[in-house]
């Protein structure tokens, strides 16, 4: 029964860690989206 808890536990982190990565992919993607369009107006 502890080894079924470790394996839940370790899985839990694994997930908050990739969750909380994606999140910040997203946030960082959202910020280029932001920001392109100033940067193209320069070009044109």
């Amino acid at each position: 029964m502890k080894k079924l808890l470790a394996l839940v536990a370790v899985a839990g982190g694994v997930l908050f860690v990739v969750r909380r990565s994606k999140s910040a992919k997203a946030q960082n993607d959202l910020w280029r989206e932001a920001t392109a369009p100033a940067n193209n107006a320069k070009k044109a």
